[in-house]
């Protein structure tokens, strides 16, 4: 049986999860088909809520029924308690988005708790990171880790995976979010954006991992979150599309045209305007031809005629890291996750059929 105390947490959880779906205390109750008062008693932490109202509630507010009793880490719980004060659309954004981090922390601790899942220690670029030209050093460490060399990465996901950062794809409005709780490092990407944008982002959440945080002292304590998320755009583009790439055969970089400018947006799955800014940093075309390219964004048949009409599927089917996928299908072959909990976990990129045969009867999650 919950305490006084926290019975509060989980109406705290309610009233924010509410407010971030949009809705007024009148509109849950009418879904929950009860009065609006009980759902400000709820809110209040003095009525006490039972699992079939909860996961009524998780239903409607469109919330993994577990999220409504843990408390969320650390990291996440630094953004400001949501209220109808301060639910602002980017406001409401932002808290979706970090709930669907935490959800997806509790997703990769289930399966290291298992004894499946072993993600790799979050790596450290070693020096210091305080201006763009030293985001850009610290990416091609990166690269020379990874042994990428100027070629593009084939699974960003993995890259990340390699790095010790889980990265998953979810159904929420945004860009992207990331933490480290405990030694555990994880991030999602919105689905919603393009995929050259959820690349971006996704490799923007690895240069928070890699560089420090936004809080590190690393990026300077006098530095705005301006200036801050600038630095790690330097990162995240030269991890896509490093410099070199622009050079020739014996390493001398020429003026492009907008026809070979897109043959590299389309090879590395870069958005044009990434693959502008670095055009610039490398030399490949000037400040003033690049504000006139930006608005002759290539079409998506320029793009896929570009690299042969190639499928390129990386944050798109592919939501979790393989190494993840991998875990999910022995903790199910070992009956220690249901099959309806195995897609779950998936998040889309399987459907129940896909799972193979299995002659042991299911345990709950």
């Amino acid at each position: 049986m919950r305490e006084p105390g926290e019975w509060a947490d989980v109406g705290d959880r309610v009233r924010e999860f509410r407010i971030a779906a949009g809705l007024s205390q009148e509109q849950l109750a009418s879904a929950m088909t009860l009065d609006r008062t009980m759902i400000a008693k709820i809110e209040a932490g003095t009525r006490r809520v039972d699992a079939l109202e909860l996961a009524r509630l998780s239903a409607i507010l469109d919330v993994p029924l577990g999220l409504f009793l843990v408390r969320p880490p650390s990291v996440v719980s630094r953004r400001r308690d949501l209220t109808e004060d301060t639910a602002t659309d980017v406001a409401r954004q932002s808290f979706r988005l970090e709930t669907a981090l935490g959800s997806w922390l509790a997703d990769v601790r289930q399966l290291i708790d298992l004894g499946e899942l072993i993600p790799s220690a979050p790596a450290r670029y070693p020096d210091a990171v305080q201006d763009a030209s030293a985001a850009r050093a610290a990416a091609q460490w990166v690269r020379r880790r990874l042994d990428l060399g100027f070629e593009p990465p084939t699974s960003l996901l993995g890259v990340c995976e390699r790095l010790g950062q889980m990265v998953a794809v979810v159904d929420a409005p945004g860009d992207g979010a990331s933490l480290v709780d405990d030694g555990v490092a994880v991030a999602v990407v919105s689905g919603e954006g393009d995929p050259g944008r959820r690349r971006a982002t996704a490799a923007h959440e690895l240069g928070h991992l890699v560089i420090g945080d936004e809080y590190s002292s690393d990026l300077g304590v006098h530095a705005s979150r301006a200036e801050r998320e600038n630095i790690i755009d330097a990162f995240a583009a030269e991890l896509l599309l490093p410099v070199g790439s622009f050079a020739d055969p014996v390493g001398e970089t020429r003026e492009l045209g907008r026809e070979a400018l897109v043959t590299l947006a389309a090879t590395y799955k870069t958005s044009w305007s990434l693959t502008l800014r670095q055009a610039v940093a490398a030399g490949a075309t000037s400040r003033e031809h690049a504000r006139e390219l930006r608005h002759a964004n290539p079409t998506r048949a320029e793009l896929m005629e570009a690299v042969g009409w190639a499928p390129q599927p990386d944050l798109d089917r592919v939501r979790v890291p393989p190494s993840y996928a991998h875990a999910v299908l022995q903790a199910w072959k070992r009956s220690l996750i249901t099959s309806s909990r195995a897609v779950e976990l998936m998040r889309g990129q399987i459907e129940e059929s896909d799972l193979p045969p299995r002659h042991d009867p299911d345990l709950e999650p």
